[in-house]
């Protein structure tokens, strides 16, 4: 069996680990600040494919319970393909969801497109700013820097995400995604993006149960409902955020 993919993926993983430590640790600070408050944790993805970040952090067994996905259909893989294409460019839509979800002044809102540079993104993390939230935002710089700034995909600002975050953390996901070429064959295949922005939603909320640890707090993690005694372990933080998270 060819192992170039999962070498690949390492190697991927093991950039985020040498240069995306700190950033990963500032992050988790400000998600321990917002348990400290007793505030949510927002989660957006701008579209496509980063959508299932916010399903990963959600309700998940150890997972934080205080985790608010921002979600919207209509930019998840489960609309149709080519309706969730069009409407991760259409400018406008990402500040109408962020207005839906009234995110309020020293919120926090973690952001997830590895392009970075779409007009659901970018609406969204300007409308995040304008109401005064703090924005942690993963995504990659290949992206960001390498797309001409021309390209019909960018938002008509050609800013990119990163320059709306309080915290960056580069996933440094390659152009294109996919990091497969099979000889004779002239479509890269495997991609890898959301293997790696997986493995950072986990390391922030390792980091962030750490930092609580470290403060004295307590941080709500759920646990597994499918195991002996998980829906009574689970029982009280689902009354408690049950009211404040629209996906519950």
């Amino acid at each position: 069996m060819d192992l170039t993919y999962f070498q690949k993926i390492v190697a991927n993983l093991e950039e985020v680990n040498e240069k995306q430590a700190e950033n990963i640790k500032k992050a988790a600070k400000l998600m321990a600040d917002a348990i400290e408050a007793d505030k949510l944790i927002n989660v957006y993805g701008g579209g496509g494919h980063t959508t299932l970040c916010m399903g990963e952090m959600f309700f998940r067994a150890g997972g934080l319970a205080n985790i608010n996905p921002l979600v919207e259909n209509g930019l998840t893989v489960f609309n149709q393909a080519l309706k969730y294409l069009e409407l991760e460019r259409t400018v406008n839509y990402g500040a109408a969801i962020m207005k839906y979800y009234k995110l309020q002044k020293d919120d926090l809102l973690i952001v997830f497109h590895n392009i970075g540079i779409n007009p659901a993104t970018i609406d969204a993390v300007m409308e995040a700013k304008k109401a005064g939230a703090k924005i942690i935002a993963v995504s990659s710089s290949y992206w960001q820097n390498e797309m001409p700034e021309d390209h019909f995909i960018r938002h008509p600002n050609k800013t990119n995400l990163f320059d709306y975050a309080d915290v960056c953390i580069d996933d440094y996901n390659p152009v294109g995604d996919a990091v497969i070429n099979i000889e004779g064959f002239d479509t890269p295949i495997a991609p890898i993006s959301n293997i790696v922005d997986f493995y950072i939603a986990h390391m922030l909320e390792i980091e962030c149960v750490k930092e609580c640890q470290r403060r004295g707090i307590k941080a709500p993690c759920w646990s597994s409902a499918n195991t002996p005694g998980g829906d009574e372990k689970n029982a009280a933080m689902l009354e408690k955020y049950s009211p404040r998270i629209k996906m519950l």
